[in-house]
């Protein structure tokens, strides 16, 4: 009976093209965010915020960009590590060469670079879909592997392409601490997610969807598939670009090209696809699943191998999150192809209706 609509009159167009037009779910959000902001660094400790907090956010705005190419648009992509390297790499060498160059700049130059890099490597996006799609942007995460680990005027001359950067601050306010680095992850993550929730209901976000369904139909109706497949890359590369200066700067401290592997690539593709293709808040689950499993496992089976008189090893832990990650991406694919946020979508009708028979 609580998340009924009843009563929402909409009484103006704006008023109905609202983010969330049931004042429930708005109540909800900021509620959420607030306490995210407030709540969250009153409970956590400092090994909530490095080793799930600090990667939550960031990752999930990695898979938010993902989620806009892949779920959005349709173009399947697995070269979002090599877009997070770009990112990363880009806004260090903005940061180190550019005397008094600010942090927000850097990175956003970041995202900058690693646009005009999704556009290009989205060029076969215009003659070819589907697996061989996949193979053309599978050829960025080998390429950029490559020119980090190679090219050293990438890595400031470092032959083993590691670098480092120290001393952030924002107008003053150091991100020296896990509290800090979270909050200002956390404010970046809620800037582009608004962003990314009010650009899918604009035009363009029409017109990606539109080439995702049928891409012939929507050039028949005047879409143009070029514009808009290359939007999505441009759209999609420069939010991960981001997310992978943050990762570098802000998470890493120092990283090297092996941090932006062909895995992380595979990462983001699971976040969205057991999070929910085509959905803004299937991103956070998406996210939240990744990190969160990981650590449930690594400290339930070695309870359990106690429990049961039997030793596993970290190896035998490591195998088995791999393994159960398959199967629940072929759970997802089987059971629920649009994840986690079509579960909880579902659970919101049946509280419209509640307690009354559905």
């Amino acid at each position: 009976m609580f998340y009924r609509e009843n009563g929402q009159f909409k009484t103006s167009y704006a008023a109905d093209q609202q983010i969330f037009p049931i004042a429930q779910d708005r109540w909800a959000v900021m509620a959420i965010v607030a306490f995210a902001f407030i709540g969250v660094p009153m409970l956590a400790d400092e090994y909530m915020f490095r080793a799930i907090l600090i990667p939550f956010v960031i990752l999930s705005l990695a898979a938010l960009g993902v989620n806009i190419l892949v779920g959005y648009c349709g173009q399947i992509s697995l070269g979002s590590g090599a877009f997070m390297a770009v990112g990363a790499y880009a806004a260090y060498n903005t940061y180190v060469r550019i005397d008094g160059m600010p942090l927000i700049v850097a990175l956003l130059s970041g995202g900058f670079f690693a646009t005009l890099v999704g556009v290009f490597f989205g060029i076969p996006s215009l003659r070819v879909k589907g697996l061989y799609l996949a193979v053309a942007t599978l050829a960025a995460q080998f390429f950029c592997d490559w020119a980090f680990l190679r090219i050293g005027w990438f890595t400031h001359g470092n032959p083993s392409g590691s670098v480092s950067v120290s001393n952030l601050q924002v107008l003053g306010w150091a991100i020296n601490n896990p509290l800090n680095k979270y909050l200002f992850c956390l404010a970046v993550l809620v800037v582009f997610a608004l962003l990314a929730k009010n650009l899918v209901r604009s035009a363009i976000g029409r017109e990606w969807m539109a080439i995702r369904d049928m891409d012939v139909a929507a050039a028949v109706i005047g879409i143009r598939p070029m514009y808009a497949k290359l939007t999505a890359f441009a759209v999609s590369s420069f939010i991960v670009g981001v997310a992978g200066a943050l990762w570098g700067f802000v998470h890493l401290g120092s990283w090297e090209p092996a941090a932006f592997s062909v895995d992380r690539s595979f990462q983001l593709l699971f976040m969205v696809i057991i999070g929910g293709m085509g959905s803004i808040m299937g991103s956070f689950f998406g996210a939240a699943f990744i990190v969160v499993l990981p650590i449930f496992l690594n400290q339930f089976l070695p309870a359990l191998g106690d429990v049961v008189g039997i030793t596993i090893s970290t190896a035998a832990v490591s195998h088995t999150e791999l393994m159960i990650f398959g199967a629940l991406i072929v759970w997802f694919l089987i059971v629920e192809p649009h994840g986690l946020a079509r579960l909880w979508s579902v659970g919101k009708q049946k509280l419209r209706l509640w307690p009354f028979p559905h």
